[in-house]
């Protein structure tokens, strides 16, 4: 078992990378894979909430075994998850890159819910991982920094099939004539990647992070992280707004 490995990133915050960070590892597990996901967003962190579990600083610093660290998420099966440190702490690409390695016979997935940015979690990251989400919302500012990440992620070789743009928190009136941004056409060539998932802007997914509480299976943004889920495994499945 060599677990594929998958970092989560975006230009600005505000995109909801973690959300979609834990929307994805949620429906992996539905379709039947294990997964870890790693948030390395240090002093920012959430996917502890939104996942249902209450570090990885005394991981990668040797403190204790990565296993010790590893919580299953009571709300998902199939997913399990190594929070960030409440503050401070330091990702770097070596100790990330043990704690990786370790781990990949236990799981098929290994996510990295980055920081926003291009900082060190995004560096350590970008190093070890086989494919990338950029995951951005339809607003002039999220695109042009998207593609400055988008163009960060495609150096040093790595292909284009292993980036793939996630437009998160879509609503219809998020296009047209009146709004910042025509269409998904738009978005697709300010930021240079193929889409492989539109997350349409759900206050059930909101209130379900917020709370704690498992996002319904019927719910459009639960149906749309299915569908991502299905791409990443490489299933078929038409791409669709909402």
């Amino acid at each position: 078992m060599n677990a594929q490995t998958i970092m989560i990133c975006s230009g600005k915050g505000g995109t909801g990378k973690s959300t979609v960070s834990v929307l994805l590892g949620a429906q992996l597990g539905a379709w039947g894979r294990r997964v870890l996901l790693i948030e390395l967003d240090s002093g920012l962190r959430s996917v502890d909430m939104i996942a249902g579990v209450y570090d990885i600083e005394d991981v990668l610093c040797g403190r204790c075994d990565g296993s010790k660290a590893i919580v299953p998420s009571p709300l998902y099966p199939g997913l399990s998850v190594i929070s960030a440190p409440y503050e401070g702490g330091e990702v770097r690409a070596a100790p990330l890159a043990g704690l990786i390695l370790a781990m990949r016979e236990y799981f098929d997935y290994i996510l990295l819910d980055t920081a926003a940015g291009m900082g060190a979690p995004f560096t350590a990251a970008n190093r070890l991982a086989d494919r990338a989400l950029v995951v951005l919302t339809p607003d002039p500012v999220a695109l042009r920094d998207g593609r400055i990440v988008a163009d960060a992620l495609l150096q040093n070789g790595r292909p284009a099939s292993a980036v793939r743009l996630v437009m998160n928190r879509v609503s219809r009136s998020s296009f047209g004539k009146d709004a910042a941004v025509f269409d998904l056409d738009e978005c697709i060539d300010t930021v240079g990647l193929q889409l492989i998932a539109v997350i349409p802007e759900s206050r059930t997914l909101q209130r379900a992070g917020a709370a704690g509480t498992a996002l319904p299976q019927d719910c459009p943004a639960a149906i749309a992280g299915h569908a991502l889920a299905g791409r990443i495994l490489g299933e078929r499945i038409p791409l669709t707004c909402f």
